[in-house]
């Protein structure tokens, strides 16, 4: 019996009134609802769906399987597509993507067509979830969307992950997203716990946890069971017995006697299904090991019933509200319901259902909705026992799963897989694998799904058993996946595998190509271009002649990487641009946005950096429009930061990092942003931030020879930390550590290591007022290791100047670049030399460039020195006044301009951060910026300024 009367809950139902309210408003909001099982979340949730769609909104659903554990990804995505496509039509739906990304999602649902035939494994998972992501913004375009996701305690784990992304990444679309799970079930080890935590930090996502229904909510759920007012003592001995849970409350009104309580909660919930006919409970008992929804042709199929028969033996199931009819399916009441019936199975009749229920859906596939029919298969034949068949049909459910780049769960199955292996004497014959392209299959989904410990596992388990003399290439295609784990995990002796891995395949072929492919890179990152080069032009030649001209663009892009650490900055252009061409007519988008991404770089380098900020954003747009941004565009983002961080502008720097962070990139290019990040904080003084970013990017291991261009920032990080905190002698010892990596290739990359050696100079000029005998040995040192360093542009050429101590030529080079804090620490050095010198006026005319150049940046601690200098040789720093300067607001940002808008408006912090969608820190950075431009120190002066400049007449 179910109350026709909603009662209860309307805290609940406020606070996701309230969420929606925000989502409503462009900020994107989610709720986890959590509560026991019977606790009436899905009641909850159906209430306020339903009267949210009377408002306009549009009501996506989905819910995840309890066997989803055992590979049924995306689940609920899967269903909540298909409510679309019924809704829409798949080429509307398809409309709604970038070109050519339905195919993606044709993975999931044949509507959309034939799915792509590039597999692309270590990017394709992150695609399709740019593409949920995309269709949810471009849903949200016409109408507010609400997606509800039931159960989440039985999500597979890329449901979970795809759950994260979204509720990560959708900021300003007005979409609601409400997730539903069982609290009383997440045991210690249960993998959504971390996941909830994760979740409920996010700004913007809402828990709410069910509480048992108080007596008069109790007796408000009997009357309207009843119809009418309940008598108390029924009220009051249903609540004692139920404690106030929803289900049990329905069921014991069920019960037409008094007696006592049932043993267990599931003879309670057992109590309506044993009334009934033993046909149909027969019927039900089948059905269950079928799940909780189970469609009527299936149904019949396996119980051998017409549909007359079935119909007649459910009829009093429905009846007694234990089964719900869902247009052509049967769906029990509650998954307890189906649970406890499960439970009641003997063993051997449990054996035989599922085994009946996987040849029927084996039979005729179209059964079982499109896409589950593999590991609907493989989950009955598991359950069923029988070790051939269940070893069969994993077999082919792991590939079904990396179809639908749900690697986590392909893993799950090939595990299954060799955990049968041995039960089936002839399990390659029946598969037509061996063992060890199982464990290579396993290790490679391993990989994508993040797990580098379990595919090491899996690799080091296929080369044991492997045989190089008689099979060496598929020896060394694992020794070069073995070294990149062997990277992946931050540990030494990579290169001794690769090294082996090339000895094993002397003759030209692709896998010798592979393997050289993999060295060169590995080589040219260690700083050892020249042997690195080698080695790419190699494999070049033999890709070439294999006509593979995939491989060959992405080796021409490493060829080019080799001549930009080689000092041949326009070479590199044109490689990078060669590559790109080969690459844009096969169609190999990836190759296309790495070339991209590193032609950036290369401009930035070579001090074009307004171009290389320019060509980024084209770049970035073509990832989005691919539908690969989170894995190629973030990669061009950074390097878009590293533009904007030469060019002083900070701010934009730090939100294109944070906005690329937010999408978690691989870990090598999170690396590359957060080393970035540091920079930024050390220029500001961000003593905490970069204290914790040196913690996170490893600056401390001392792995040099295999993380070269890495140890090296991370060095300079560790010097900028230890100048910042008043450690000079710290800041000694690290230069020194440099230095100790003289006659190493570490120094063949000119940009890292010319940096360094000014950083240096800094370093020991700091250290030489405590210990100046020691500062100037090592000085001594670090010059002749900068005589034989070799420059390859103009901003190597300007680190050089400071470097030899000529200040004031590289202020001006810098100035030519239009690199504003180097050009200020150059002026303040210079300014130091002159003051040493006598020349006060020298001194304070270089202070008085160097204070508003420094103070427009934020550069606390540059900035310090500078006013430090300023008052020892008694001059001034402060700028001209406002009105003596009519181009004062020509350095102003867009985004500053907005914010000295809404400052001339007298809005605050607070109120800025709500209108422009950012937050309140950001809003103070941007009006420190402005006050430092303006040449003024407040607010009031900012928005007076603001009105005699007319900036907003």
């Amino acid at each position: 019996m179910v109350s026709p009367v909603f009662v209860g809950r309307n805290a609940e139902l406020r606070t996701l009134s309230e969420a929606f309210e925000q989502a409503r408003k462009q900020s994107a909001s989610a709720v986890l609802v959590g509560g026991e099982a019977g606790g009436g979340k899905t009641r909850l949730v159906c209430r306020f769906t339903e009267e949210a769609a009377c408002t306009g909104a549009h009501v996506l659903a989905g819910g995840c399987v309890e066997l989803s554990t055992e590979g049924l990804a995306y689940a609920p995505f899967t269903a909540a597509l298909r409510q679309l496509v019924r809704e829409m039509g798949a080429a509307d739906v398809a409309a709604l993507l970038p070109e050519g990304a339905a195919r993606d999602l044709a993975r999931l649902l044949p509507e959309f067509g034939e799915p792509s035939g590039e597999r692309e494994t270590e990017t394709g998972r992150a695609r399709l979830f740019e593409q949920f992501l995309t269709l949810l913004e471009r849903l949200a375009e016409r109408r507010p969307v609400i997606l509800t996701i039931e159960d989440i305690h039985w999500a597979d784990r890329s449901t979970r992950d795809l759950i994260a992304f979204l509720s990560r990444n959708l900021r300003a679309a007005p979409v609601l997203i409400i997730m539903t799970y069982r609290s009383d079930e997440l045991h210690r080890q249960h993998p959504l716990r971390p996941v909830l935590a994760e979740l409920s930090r996010l700004e913007g996502v809402a828990r709410v946890e069910l509480p048992r229904l108080s007596e008069s909510e109790v007796a408000a759920q009997i009357a309207g069971i009843l119809g009418g007012e309940p008598e108390t003592a029924l009220v009051r001995r249903v609540y004692q017995r139920s404690e106030g849970i929803p289900l049990f409350v329905e069921a014991l009104m069920e019960r037409d006697d008094d007696s006592s309580v049932p043993d267990s909660l599931q003879d309670l919930i057992l109590g309506s299904v044993e009334r009934l006919p033993e046909d149909t409970q027969r019927v039900l008992r089948i059905a269950s090991a079928g799940g909780n929804r189970v469609g009527h042709e299936l149904l019949a199929a396996v119980t051998e019933l017409s549909d007359v028969d079935l119909e007649n033996a459910l009829r009093p199931a429905i009846a007694g509200n234990v089964m719900q009819v869902d247009g052509r399916a049967y769906v029990f009441r509650h998954a307890l319901i189906r649970e406890a019936v499960h439970e009641e199975m003997l063993p051997g009749e449990h054996n035989r259902i599922h085994a009946r229920f996987a040849e029927v859906i084996d039979r005729d596939r179209a059964l079982v909705p499109p896409g589950r029919a593999a590991i609907e298969i493989a989950h009955h034949w598991y359950s069923a026992r029988d070790s051939l068949w269940a070893l069969i049909s994993a077999w082919e459910a792991a590939a079904q799963a990396a179809c639908a780049f749900a690697y986590t769960e392909q893993v799950q199955l090939l595990e299954r897989v060799l955990s049968l292996w041995d039960r089936v004497p002839d399990a390659a014959e029946r598969i037509g694998a061996d063992h060890v392209r199982v464990l290579e299959l396993a290790s490679e989904a391993a990989i994508i799904s993040g797990e580098t410990e379990r595919s090491m596992k899996f690799v080091k388990g296929a080369l044991a058993e492997l045989d190089e003399t008689t099979e060496p290439e598929r020896v060394a295609a694992l020794l070069v996946r073995k070294a990149q784990l062997t990277l992946d995990r931050g540990r030494r002796g990579a290169m001794p595998d690769l090294r082996y891995a090339e000895r094993l395949v002397p003759a030209p072929g692709a896998v010798r190509a592979q393997v050289l492919g993999r060295l060169g890179m590995f080589l040219m990152f260690s700083n050892a271009t020249a042997e690195g080069t080698a080695v790419t032009e190699e494999a070049l030649h033999i890709v070439r002649d294999l006509g593979d001209s995939c491989m060959e663009a992405e080796l021409l892009i490493n060829l080019a990487l080799g001549q930009s650490l080689d000092g041949d900055m326009i070479g590199a252009l044109r490689t990078n641009d060669r590559a790109k061409e080969i690459a844009a007519g096969v169609g190999a988008q990836r190759t296309v946005l790495r070339a991209l991404g590193n032609k950036v770089d290369a401009l930035n380098n070579l001090g074009r950096s307004e171009e290389a900020v320019a060509l980024a954003l084209e770049g970035e747009t073509l990832a989005r429009q691919y539908g690969r941004y989170r894995v190629n565009g973030t990669f061009i983002a950074n390097n878009r930061a590293e533009a904007l961080e030469a060019l002083g502008r900070w701010e934009e720097a730090v939100e294109v990092i944070e906005s690329a962070l937010v999408l978690e990139p691989i870990p090598k290019v999170r690396g590359h942003l957060r080393r970035l990040r540091g920079q930024i904080a050390a220029g500001r003084g961000e003593v905490e931030l970069l204290e914790r970013i040196i913690a996170e990017v490893g600056a401390l291991q001392n792995e040099r020879e295999e993380y070269a261009q890495e140890w090296l920032i991370n060095l300079r990080l560790h010097v900028e930390l230890h100048l910042l905190r008043g450690r000079p002698a710290k800041a000694l010892d690290e230069v020194e550590t440099m230095l100790g990596a003289a006659g190493t290739p570490h120094f063949s990359n000119a940009m890292l290591g010319r940096q360094f050696m000014a950083q240096a100079r800094l370093a020991c000029e700091v250290a030489a007022g405590g210990d100046p005998e020691r500062a100037r040995a090592v000085w001594s040192r670090a010059e002749e290791l900068f005589a034989v360093m070799r420059s390859d542009g103009p901003v190597t050429d300007a680190f050089g100047l400071m470097t030899t101590g000529e200040h004031d030529a590289a202020a001006e080079a810098w100035e030519r670049l239009g690199r504003p804090y180097p050009r200020a620490r150059s002026l303040t050095q210079a300014a130091a030399a002159r003051a040493k010198a006598g020349d006060r006026e020298g001194a304070a005319a270089r202070l008085r460039t160097a204070h508003p150049i420094a103070l427009a940046l934020g550069a606390r601690p540059l900035l310090g020195e500078i006013e430090a200098l300023a008052r020892r040789v008694g001059a001034t720093v402060t700028g001209a006044p406002t009105e003596d300067r009519p181009d004062a607001a020509a350095d102003l940002t867009p985004r500053e301009l907005e914010v000295l808008r809404l400052v001339t408006l007298g809005r605050s912090n607070r109120d800025i951060a709500g209108e422009l969608f950012i937050s309140a820190k950001t809003v103070s950075v941007h009006v420190s910026n402005i006050l430092g431009k303006l040449g003024v120190t407040t607010r009031g002066e900012a928005a007076a300024a603001a009105h005699r400049l007319s900036l907003f007449a």
